[in-house]
């Protein structure tokens, strides 16, 4: 007998930004940054849904508004804990496996996101990411958490960090958790390439590769690619730090 077994994306968004404001709503060729993210996620194979966690300020609103036009799934909870917000969001939406992805990641590649899912499985591991080690380029990061891992932390995590981070009383803590870090190989190990949004020079840099590309089917590799044809490029945000 086969046990079906519930994956769902949650993928944290809000338009508060202490250095680029309202960034998920700035448009590239006239869909926004976070159209980007549920579009290219919504390419995978082994996700079941996509469910937006945004928060109950009023700003966010507009979230909300867009989360209706696109026809996504959406759950509103704190601001602040965004742990309390993925585990509520995947609680409504009887989740067995929560992938989470932040929405200023626009190249999400659901190759990546599938391979790590799979890799999950196989392992049966509690909590597997590509941010362990840092080896993927900033941008593609992904987490999968079963969800009886995320609420044990929902229940027991107890600083702001963790509540704030979602992963971190999970993550660092081996000896209660089965971790396991996806690193990667070959010309995928970029780990200088930052093709996130946080600031004006990330939003430059990500444009000039959005408009490069005829359509949404480009991969990791291709933007390796593309970046080290143009090398220029990569300076345009090199010096930002990014905020962990």
């Amino acid at each position: 007998m086969n046990i079906v077994t519930k994956i769902i994306a949650i993928i944290q968004a809000r338009m508060g930004s202490t250095r680029l404001a309202g960034k998920v709503l700035l448009k590239v060729k006239n869909k926004p940054i976070l159209g980007y993210v549920i579009d290219r996620l919504s390419k995978s194979k082994k996700i079941d849904d996509i469910i937006l966690a945004i928060t109950t300020s009023k700003k966010d609103d507009v979230l909300e508004e867009y989360a209706i036009k696109k026809s996504v799934k959406y759950f509103r909870g704190s601001e602040d804990d965004v742990l309390s917000r993925y585990y509520l969001a995947a609680k409504k939406y009887n989740a067995d496996y929560i992938v989470r992805i932040t929405s200023d990641c626009p190249f999400i590649d659901p190759e990546i996101v599938d391979n790590i899912i799979e890799r999950h499985f196989n392992e049966g591991a509690d909590y597997t990411a590509n941010i362990l080690k840092r080896t993927y380029p900033r941008g593609v990061d992904t987490e999968v958490i079963n969800f009886e891992a995320i609420k044990q932390a929902y229940e027991n995590a107890e600083t702001s960090f963790q509540k704030e981070h979602v992963t971190p009383y999970i993550a660092r803590q081996p000896e209660k958790f089965k971790l396991l870090s996806i690193e990667a190989k070959g010309k995928m190990r970029r780990p200088d390439i930052r093709v996130t949004i946080d600031t004006k020079e990330d939003y430059k840099l990500i444009e000039k590769i959005l408009l490069h590309f005829d359509n949404l089917n480009f991969k990791t590799e291709d933007i390796i690619d593309f970046l080290d044809e143009n090398p220029e490029l990569l300076e345009i945000n090199k010096h930002i730090i990014h905020k962990d």
